[in-house]
């Protein structure tokens, strides 16, 4: 079973808005655009813990805090989902609750004006489509939410005038989401809850999946709290204060004259105080003292609320489990987010993730991954990254770079290693030589620079970095041939196509470094171990023109050694660096920069250019 598609109206800050989910899917997007409103959506409607909170729904789960209209109407949260690949019992019971669903038309085909025949064609399959409702009651002043299959509806013959949501639905039960096998982790806000007893906890879904005595288990637990051996109230001193009392209540009120018409005992838990209070010890490694968990690490702490999912996991049976989690690499190393994410492609049924991670995100396929998006009338929406036109060697090859650039504020695309190296070390110049505030480096900023692999594949990036909707700008050199018309519409995607005037990277810097700078340059790599001997080295009183031709060959035969960059680094200020690449820096800058601090806008009118 896997989430097809989520539908949201009203919740939290999305007006609307829609997710097709691919399967396995990574959410990709800038923070509050959504990514966690979509995993707490999917809570509400599958969620079988969810329904433990009172109540499930609050005032600031209403889009805008708005639950009542102008008029006084309801605003009513309504999140549908729609699910495929039901188990074969599942589908037979609920088969007349189900709808045909089409993967060509991506959505159900018994709409008006379809004919019998539309759901026998290829490609069609039964889903369930159930709907989340949250609404607020006058009666009670308080707020509700429940969940309904959506399909059949059936009439109601006498509605009211202010009729309850959902009126003609069936319920979509306790007992159905759990078939659902949906699992959703909070990462930031396992608190201590997580490992606790409480209903609905992580120890407690343990509990109820693999143990049958788990009744029994709190009948005992309340009963060995009350027959303390030996009786609390045994105590010498105690028994003396309920001798003490009895006599001067009996004076006042009638109660029994034996001994235990007063007493203490250890507790008077009951099974739900139980629930609160037990915790959960853990004594780490190279440790004689166990402590609560909470008091451990933050990656100890989830790691140690994965290992328990992953054990939920394989009591549900794991293909059947949804898995939901936000954030796997807080406070975990590279290598244990690889591991962990890689765990759950390979067990769950389906897993939804958001991350920041270029880990996590490398272990994805790159049509698992969906970037969401929310416009300024907080209408949600979801793209995944079109990759047609790309071999698909080179979007293997550039995971890394295409999951650098998917968590980045904006995106530079060059042709090769050695526009990149420039590109960065020319950024970093700007920022040492520039005056304070005037240039934000691209760390700063989040610019990534991806490196497109030839000069002929940078239109061909377009597409799928356009999907991203974010700033991307493209820097190459002359084409050796005129463009395509398709690659001149591919360049245009870009929010800037830099395109110089030079048949190559090397020829720019040679004509817009300045000279002095390359006389640095040759000096010091003269003396590196991999410096082309064959070239020569620079001659006592050369002339600007064999200064300029001895660093075109030398950085030609280097190309991608880190050569070209070491010569930006040797520009000791503005006016030596390439005005190309650092008027083209400048222009990303003032498109990207970070808003001033207070007191910082006189550096910043001096640091323009012009």
């Amino acid at each position: 079973m896997r989430v097809r598609k989520i539908t949201i109206e009203n919740f939290r800050g999305v007006a609307h808005g829609t997710v097709d989910f691919p399967g396995h899917t990574l959410l990709v997007g800038t923070n509050n655009v959504g990514k966690s409103t979509v995993c707490e959506a999917l809570d509400l409607v599958l969620g079988a813990e969810r329904l433990f909170r009172r109540p499930i729904v609050d005032e600031h789960d209403f889009h805008n805090g708005r639950y009542l209209d102008d008029a006084g109407n309801l605003v009513v949260i309504k999140i549908e989902v729609v699910l495929i690949d039901l188990p074969e019992d599942m589908r037979r019971k609920l088969f007349h609750k189900t709808r045909p669903w089409s993967e060509e038309k991506k959505g159900f085909v018994d709409v008006d004006g379809s004919t019998p025949s539309d759901t026998d064609i290829p490609g069609v399959v039964r889903a369930l489509p159930i709907t989340f409702l949250g609404w607020y009651d006058r009666k009670t002043d308080d707020f509700e939410g429940k969940t309904f299959f959506s399909h059949p509806t059936k009439e109601s013959p006498d509605e009211p005038d202010d009729p309850t949501p959902g009126i003609g639905l069936e319920s979509f039960g306790r007992d159905w989401k759990q078939a659902c096998g949906f699992i959703y982790l909070r990462t930031l806000r396992t608190g201590r809850r997580a490992l606790s007893l409480e209903r609905g906890s992580l120890l407690d879904t343990i509990l109820r999946l693999g143990d049958k005595g788990r009744e029994s288990m709190w009948e005992d637990t309340v009963k060995r709290l009350k027959s303390f051996e030996p009786p609390v109230g045994s105590i010498p001193q105690l028994k003396a204060i309920r001798e003490q009392v009895r006599k001067r209540m009996q004076r006042f009120i009638g109660i029994a004259d034996e001994d235990d018409a007063t007493a203490f005992f250890a507790s008077d838990l009951t099974r739900e105080n139980l629930r609160e209070v037990i915790q959960f010890f853990v004594r780490s490694k190279g440790s004689e003292y166990a402590v609560p968990f909470h008091r451990l690490g933050t990656g100890s702490i989830n790691t140690l609320v994965f290992s328990l999912l992953t054990h939920i996991a394989d009591l549900r049976g794991n293909d059947s489990v949804i898995f939901s989690m936000e954030e796997p690499e807080i406070a975990l190393p590279p290598h244990s987010q690889r591991r962990l994410t890689r765990y759950l492609l390979k067990k769950m049924g389906q897993a939804i993730v958001t991350s920041h991670s270029s880990h996590v995100i490398d272990e994805f396929e790159v049509t698992q991954i969906l970037a969401i998006d929310r416009d300024t009338n907080h209408r949600l929406s979801s793209t995944a990254i079109p990759t047609e036109g790309i071999k698909f060697k080179a979007v293997r090859q550039r995971k890394l770079q295409l999951a650098e650039a998917i968590l980045a504020r904006g995106v530079i695309v060059a042709e090769g290693a050695t526009e990149v190296a420039t590109l960065i070390a020319t950024s970093r110049a700007l920022e040492a030589h520039s005056p304070e505030n005037a240039y934000d480096p691209f760390d700063l900023t989040g610019i990534s620079v991806f490196e497109a692999g030839a000069h002929g594949e940078i239109p061909k990036w377009g597409p799928a970095l356009g999907s991203l909707r974010k700033a991307f700008f493209a820097f190459h050199d002359l084409p050796k041939k005129e463009w395509t018309a398709e690659q001149t519409a591919n360049l245009a995607l870009y929010s800037e196509n830099c395109q110089t005037t030079y048949k190559g990277i090397e020829a720019l810097l040679v004509a817009e470094v300045a000279v002095d700078a390359q006389r640095r340059f040759l000096s010091a790599v003269a003396e590196w171990p991999d410096y082309p001997q064959h070239r020569g080295k620079l001659m006592a009183g050369a002339d600007d023109d064999a200064v300029r031709k001895l660093t075109y060959v030398v950085l030609a035969d280097r190309k991608g050694d880190g050569y070209a960059a070491h010569l930006i680094e040797c520009c000791q200020s503005l006016a030596e660096l390439p005005k190309t690449i650092t008027e083209f820096l400048q222009r990303v800058n003032a498109l990207l920069r970070l808003p001033p601090l207070d007191g910082d806008d006189d550096a910043d009118d001096e640091g323009k250019p012009g």
